[in-house]
């Protein structure tokens, strides 16, 4: 078996042993069980990080090391740290005396005391059932401090012992369940009430959780296939019991491989009654990163839009999202409803909205709604200056045999706007499960 390595950075110290530290672990589910890669964005500082799946994240309020608070004097050793719970202390004494053994949490709480008079010589502890968590072990004596932190990844609810070895020079090798594995602790900094956005990759599927920390836990991705006829992989999200896409479309195809005509002339857009799509200012980087703009005549054609499993959410679904994440939204409102929906479903930090301080985006539902514009009925695009006040969606519910529900975000509001729109208009598109 391979030591498990601290490899990784962390940013913490103990001289303030009542700073919020807390580690989060990841597993998978679903469709994959392994977690290759986590993005870690916090939406409250408008940082992120991107790390190994198989690491664990260490989320700390500290901001610096202050090395001269630990005193790690010459001959202290612990291994593996961290470790699942177990660990091995090897420390000197040069002469009898009595040695106090003391094991802090984070807290700064002791969950560990023990003494016992030793002989001069080289010494092994063994230290077992220490829950999952960072603490601070001190081994004491009249005229010694040696401190260590101890990184435990333990998912056990025992209480933490202490056995000593009573024979000096005598090395005894701990026996424990290792992992066959490098792990890295990864810091990122952190404050009560921030919210953070994990993207959890694996292969090609990715799946979006949100957290709102209070405790060390380990975070779960459920990974479910969504592709499209474009062999485009869409990251997922749960929003209540449903299950969205967690980007906008930008399939060029339907199911069955046939494509989706890319009508660029404004003329040709406005007079069509077919399917259609377009990139918003026919500029390919745009529908590769915003999604594809598509009339409704796209959107409700039989040969099906949506990845296999999934399907153009009905007004109906989107009004389900809408109470489960903002109970003052009137699902049955024509025009802007809703006090704080747009802000929950709006894209934060780095965007292209403008917005003013009352309608900044949140994205405290992961949902990701971004600044995409639209394309109007009659083939111009959105009148916004710089591109950067609105989106807007599709349902696949019609209104007439003209119209279609359609859904839409603004920067200078904080709701959602319910309005049936023409079906020759081109917007967005998310899907959900089946």
């Amino acid at each position: 078996m391979k030591l498990l390595i601290f490899t990784g950075i962390v940013l913490m110290t103990f001289a303030n042993i009542n700073a919020q530290n807390y580690l989060i672990g990841f597993a998978g589910s679903g469709a994959s069980t392994k977690v290759d890669s986590v993005k870690i964005e916090n939406l409250s500082q408008c940082n992120s990080l991107t790390m190994s799946g198989s690491d664990v994240l260490n989320l700390t309020s500290e901001t610096n090391i202050q090395e001269s608070d630990i005193q790690n004097f010459k001959g202290l050793k612990v291994f593996p740290n961290p470790s699942l719970g177990k660990f091995s202390v090897e420390f000197e004494l040069k002469s009898e005396n009595m040695v106090l053994f003391r094991l802090y949490d984070l807290s700064g709480e002791k969950v560990l005391l023990q003494s016992q008079f030793l002989q001069k010589g080289n010494y092994s502890i063994f230290i077992d059932g220490v829950q999952r968590g960072i603490y601070l072990l001190k081994i004491e004596t009249d005229h010694l401090l040696f401190s260590e932190k101890l990184i435990s990844l333990a998912e056990n609810e025992n209480t933490p012992s202490l056995t000593i070895n009573e024979s000096p020079n005598v090395n005894s090798e701990i026996k424990t369940e290792i992992p066959e594995k490098i792990i890295s602790i990864i810091g990122l900094l952190f404050k009560s009430g921030d919210t953070l956005k994990l993207t959890g990759k694996s292969g090609n599927y990715r799946t979006v959780l949100m957290l709102f920390p209070k405790q060390s836990q380990t975070v779960t991705f459920n990974f479910l296939d969504c592709t499209d006829a474009d062999s485009n992989h869409y990251a997922t999200l749960q929003i209540g019991s449903q299950i969205w896409m967690a980007e906008n479309l930008k399939t060029t195809k339907y199911r069955d491989g046939s494509v989706i005509p890319n009508v660029k002339d404004s003329a040709t857009w406005a007079s069509t009654n077919n399917p259609a799509y377009c990139n918003f200012r026919n500029l390919p980087e745009e529908g590769n990163y915003y999604g594809r703009l598509y009339n409704y005549y796209a959107v409700a054609d039989n040969r099906n839009i949506s990845p296999k499993g999934w399907h153009v959410a009905t007004n109906a679904e989107w009004n389900l999202m809408e109470k489960y994440i903002d109970e003052t939204v009137d699902t049955t409102a024509i025009g802007g409803t809703g006090m704080k929906i747009g802000r929950i479903l709006k894209e934060g930090c780095t965007t292209r909205w403008q917005y003013m301080d009352s309608t900044a985006g949140w994205n405290s539902a992961g949902f990701t709604a971004l600044c995409t514009n639209f394309r109007t009925a009659t083939g111009t695009w959105s009148l916004a200056p710089n591109d950067n006040h609105d989106d807007a969606f599709w349902t696949s519910t019609p209104y007439n045999s003209n119209m279609a529900w359609g859904k839409s975000f603004r920067w200078c509001y904080p709701d959602i706007f319910n309005i049936f729109i023409y079906s020759r208009a081109g917007q967005s598109v998310r899907c959900i499960k089946d």
